[in-house]
């Protein structure tokens, strides 16, 4: 299988890229779901819908800013760094900046922190496994040579679809986290520290088979995250039992 053409259509001669639209697809849905689970972490559906106003952006600013620092060598100008129409997100510094937008909202609206991350994260997992498809479409983010039956073809050359990996795990990563969320979680942070271990043990593995991983110099950067965010992971998840127990959120 090869990967299609990138260009979903254009419009007044300008380009509209798979990328763009299956990434924001996948951050409108986000938001949908978050709000409609809102009341049961007793949070308005109105402060969901103003967070997403900040931690959007921030999210795509820090993805991009990650992306670029890692990769200066590349980019000879102002305009290209800031130019994401053909890839260079990077999941990590997304994250990050989203997490801050997510703090500095919270505590002007007087919301714990943590409960709202609880209640967004599934929702993050979900994002995470609609916009890998946008790899798929742009012919990146891609593994090594493999035989495997379902590999695909990138430059004649048989693959691993490391973007597909990544989006299954991401999908059943959403379910069990939804479920978790709503039925076992006891503690402030669980829901979070359970996507931060979870999802950095399979980013850990996967990362192992990609071409095209940044580098903290002979290391891959993924993988030394991943490994820093199941420790914190498992940190947070142990302090918040027994330091930040769940009140009833329904108010």
């Amino acid at each position: 299988m090869t990967h299609p053409d990138p260009i979903a259509f254009e419009i007044a001669g300008i380009a509209i890229r798979w990328y763009g639209i299956l990434i924001a697809a996948g951050m409108m849905i986000a938001v949908v779901l978050s709000s409609r689970r809102a009341p049961s972490h007793g949070i308005r559906e109105e402060d969901v819908l103003d967070l997403a106003l900040w931690m959007l952006p921030a999210g795509v600013i820090g993805a991009r800013i990650y992306y670029v620092l890692f990769n200066l060598r590349y980019y000879d100008s102002i305009a290209e760094a800031v130019n994401i129409r053909e890839g260079g997100l990077a999941i990590h510094g997304g994250l990050l900046f989203g997490i801050l937008a997510v703090f500095l909202v919270c505590r002007h609206k007087g919301i714990r922190t943590l409960n709202m991350l609880d209640l967004i994260t599934p929702s993050v997992a979900l994002a995470q496994s609609i916009g890998r498809w946008g790899n798929f479409f742009n012919g990146e983010a891609h593994g090594g040579p493999t035989d495997l039956p379902w590999a695909i073809l990138v430059d004649g050359v048989k693959v691993h679809p490391t973007f597909l990996y990544e989006s299954i795990w991401c999908f059943l990563l959403f379910l069990f986290l939804s479920w978790w969320d709503k039925n076992k979680r006891q503690a402030y942070g669980q829901t979070l520290a359970l996507y931060g271990i979870l999802y950095s043990v399979e980013r850990f593995f996967v990362e192992s088979l990609r071409t095209d991983s940044l580098m903290i110099g002979p290391f891959k950067q993924a993988q030394v995250i991943s490994i820093c965010a199941v420790i914190a992971g498992f940190i947070l998840y142990r302090y918040s039992a027994a330091h930040w127990p769940v009140e009833s959120d329904i108010t």
